[in-house]
């Protein structure tokens, strides 16, 4: 099962997921709607993990962060998607009220969010880590580099153009399987699926 985590203002029913949930089947994704504060959200998150039977997690934006977070007291095979790394600096200017795009619910961002966030930020990987790290080059919110530096030892994929929503997320997800796939040691049941069909299909 895959935990999906979104991204700061967004919600766990979104594009991203709707496209995980299709091509891994619906029964398994996880993809809540996170608390608004960072502190909440990680209790949230470790409280799934511990809830499920979590086997890999998918974060995008902050959601790559909360999940690089949550390797640290149990790694999971991990794809990151535009991931943000240094969540307290980017989001210091923009304190205040803010609006969820996906259901224009308001919040606030305020000064102890960001020192929570500063609180949880790692600055080293652990050897037992695994992470597929996806960065278009095109994102308009984030420098990529920043996210390559700090995971130079994973797997990352350095795509050109894109944006900070990460275009052409289906194009990616068989190879996105086969990773999760190498790094858990399970095949999801719908590429089985595919493979028997494959196998059927083949003439002598």
């Amino acid at each position: 099962m895959i935990l999906f985590i979104h991204g700061f203002g967004s919600c766990g029913w979104g594009e991203k997921s709707l496209k995980l949930r299709r091509h891994f089947g619906v029964d398994q994704v996880i993809a809540p709607d996170l608390p608004l504060h960072p502190a909440q959200a990680i209790d949230h998150l470790q409280g799934l993990v511990e809830r499920y039977p979590v086997r890999a997690l998918v974060g995008s934006s902050l959601g790559g962060f909360y999940a690089t977070c949550l390797n640290a007291l149990r790694p999971l095979p991990t794809v990151l998607i535009n991931p943000v790394v240094r969540p307290h600096e980017l989001l210091a200017d923009h304190l205040g009220q803010q609006h969820r795009w996906c259901d224009d619910l308001a919040f606030q961002l305020a000064a102890d969010d960001l020192h929570t966030l500063a609180g949880l930020q790692r600055h080293s990987l652990a050897p037992g880590e695994h992470y597929l790290v996806l960065l278009q080059q095109g994102d308009e919110l984030l420098d990529y580099r920043q996210a390559a530096a700090f995971y130079a030892r994973m797997d990352v994929w350095e795509i050109p153009g894109g944006s900070h929503r990460f275009e052409h997320l289906q194009r990616y997800l068989p190879q996105i399987a086969d990773w999760l796939g190498e790094h858990t040691g399970t095949r999801h049941r719908r590429d089985r699926v595919q493979r028997r069909r494959d196998a059927g299909n083949t003439s002598m």
